[in-house]
């Protein structure tokens, strides 16, 4: 079991402390995009028109996936982690597992 002097020995100071992480970002809000957009019912309650020999339900269907992949890769560019980030999460991760190896 980890003392808490122990932990902070490790994690203490700017060099031992794994970066924040946080799941907060504004740009998730876009995720709701494509959540609330097919209970628009007026948006696809009509058979007018038709593409292709499909009527608007079908060929709308298939752009609420289209919206939902675009959404949801604009929201994966805009929130990862930068390579530094990554790196300093790596770094932390490794860390913690040589500390746990050497409290057994």
């Amino acid at each position: 079991m980890a003392t808490s002097s122990s932990a902070g020995r490790h994690r203490g100071g700017p060099g031992g402390v794994a970066p924040h992480r946080s799941d907060r970002s504004p740009w998730n809000w876009l995720l709701l995009v494509p959540i609330i957009v097919p209970l628009l019912v007026p948006l696809y309650n009509d058979v007018e028109p038709i593409l292709w020999g499909w009527p608007r339900f079908y060929w709308l269907q298939l752009l609420f996936v289209a919206l939902g992949v675009l959404t949801t890769t604009i929201v994966y560019r805009n929130t990862r982690r930068s390579s530094s980030d990554r790196a300093a999460a790596r770094d932390a991760i490794a860390r913690d597992r040589g500390v746990r190896d050497e409290e057994r």
